[in-house]
């Protein structure tokens, strides 16, 4: 049932008590914090799971403590099998394709951001501020990113980054060096004229 809560909440930020919450409503039964907690952790063990943490520019922020990681199984094919998930039932239901297709862009950018001895996080604040992934490497620099599986939804993810791009200018001591959406369904990467790249997943290099 765990596995199963994890499937449906890849991708989110989903706390504990939203774990527990599924199980209860699946079985009827439920489990303490303490005994989750200790299952979650063999999970990351046994290199299952592996969350991303959440990012703030400024390196005593309480945002890097209580903001939530996260959820990430370490391929998004352990939860299209958990949730029984075939191409053709996600080609019918685009909400969760989106989830898949955010796991596996971030799975890939994982692998290439610790090529470069750089780390992957994602950016939430308490006023709903969101950025899917942030990519930080060794001297401090970072970027933004944002997921999306269609070219139907590049401009909303640009319009977010480039808001974005205003709320660190003037809420924090540094500021993204590029902003990018990484789109699914584009044969080319390009910039565009607000200076937001457009990155197809299949032209990721680390």
């Amino acid at each position: 049932m765990l596995l199963r809560s994890l499937a449906r909440n890849e991708s989110t930020t989903a706390t504990n008590n939203k774990l527990i919450q599924d199980i209860s409503d699946i079985d009827s039964q439920t489990i303490n914090k303490e005994t989750l907690s200790e299952y979650l952790e063999v999970l990351e063990r046994l290199f299952l799971v592996e969350n991303i943490k959440p990012f703030s520019p400024e390196l005593r922020s309480g945002i890097r403590i209580k903001q939530a990681k996260k959820r990430h199984f370490t391929d998004p094919s352990l939860a299209c099998a958990l949730l029984g998930a075939n191409r053709e039932r996600l080609s019918g239901d685009l909400n969760t394709y989106g989830f898949m297709f955010e796991s596996l862009c971030e799975r890939d950018l994982l692998t290439y951001a610790e090529a470069i001895s750089g780390e992957l996080t994602h950016f939430q604040d308490y006023s709903n501020n969101e950025i899917d992934a942030i990519i930080q490497s060794g001297d401090g620099r970072w970027g933004c990113i944002e997921i999306k599986l269609g070219m139907n939804q590049v401009d909303k993810a640009a319009a977010n980054l480039l808001k974005m791009n205003n709320f660190f200018k003037n809420n924090s001591s540094s500021s993204p060096a590029f902003l990018a959406v990484i789109c699914g369904m584009t044969s080319a990467a390009y910039r565009r004229p607000d200076g937001v790249y457009v990155v197809p997943i299949t032209s990721l290099r680390p």
